[in-house]
């Protein structure tokens, strides 16, 4: 399903810590073209337990106030709403998310913690449960790599390419494009499967610089690895796609552990699926 025209990039604020969020989302919407809109939730529960009760409200506004500049600063001119929400952040991303054109979240301190990640978590709810895409931003600012992104021949994994070949030509970057194989199976067939993917989907961007890449081995150790350098990575929520609540074992090890911010694809209308040999790939499980 299309986002409205009129769709926002919609920012999920539950800090001051998530302020790194607003520049990315920021330059997102700019390079769209979409207002952004950020969205603070205040729970009242707590703010009756502060020493005021206008205290925490006090500091909602604030945040609010200050990630709208921060959005300003860095795209001038950018259509910014400021929102406080009297309810629980999970639910109303996801309620607001159907109607979004890309979510935007803090990954709450999960790159880099070497720490087990409860599913709990607010980034992971959201890539399995949100309707839209889901940008995922590190705290430490990413390196001035590619963009990569993880194709495994599934029509998600179409999807997932097609935004990433968009997400190169805003940024100006070398779009890196990945696809992991099984020992066993002919790397020079999957690269010219791959290529030809490629093609259809550049378009009207052929001049962004991209690169094909087939290697063997686990897909979810090798974006890892191969992310380490990249911008930004994207990879589908998961490659056959079942339904809400599903998310693959590799977009679930890059929100894990990814130093780069990770872009999971979803909620979009489902490419189809062509070319010899296209096929849901055998990592993606929820």
């Amino acid at each position: 399903m299309a986002a409205p025209a009129d769709a926002a990039v919609l920012v999920g604020l539950g800090s001051e810590l998530d302020l790194p969020v607003v520049e990315q989302a920021a330059q997102e919407a700019a390079g769209h073209g979409r207002p952004l809109h950020l969205l603070h939730t205040f729970d009242w529960r707590a703010a009756f337990a502060a020493d005021t009760v206008a205290a925490p409200r006090d500091q909602a506004e604030k945040l609010i106030t200050r990630a709208a500049q921060l959005a300003h600063q860095t795209e001038p001119g950018l259509t910014v709403r400021g929102e406080i929400v009297e309810s629980a952040m999970l639910p109303t991303l996801i309620r607001r998310s159907e109607g979004t054109f890309l979510l935007a979240v803090g990954d709450s301190g999960m790159a880099g913690s070497g720490q087990c990640v409860p599913a709990e978590t607010t980034a992971v709810q959201l890539a399995a449960r949100a309707g839209c895409p889901l940008l995922v931003v590190r705290r430490e600012p990413p390196p001035q790599g590619p963009v990569l992104v993880g194709v495994d021949g599934s029509p998600s994994s179409h999807l997932a390419l097609q935004w990433a070949v968009e997400c190169a030509a805003r940024r100006g970057a070398r779009l890196l494009v990945l696809r992991v194989v099984e020992y066993d199976e002919d790397t020079d067939a999957v690269a010219e499967q791959l290529s030809e993917a490629l093609a259809r989907h550049t378009g009207r961007h052929s001049a962004v610089p991209t690169e094909c890449r087939v290697v063997r081995g686990d897909p979810a150790e090798v974006l890892i690895d191969m992310s380490r350098d990249a911008q930004v990575a994207l990879v589908a929520a998961r490659g056959d796609e079942p339904g809400r609540a599903m998310l693959g074992a590799v977009a679930q090890s890059l929100l894990y552990h990814s130093p780069a911010p990770v872009v999971v694809v979803r909620g979009l209308a489902e490419a189809p699926l062509t070319g010899p040999g296209a096929r849901p790939a055998r990592d993606q499980r929820p």
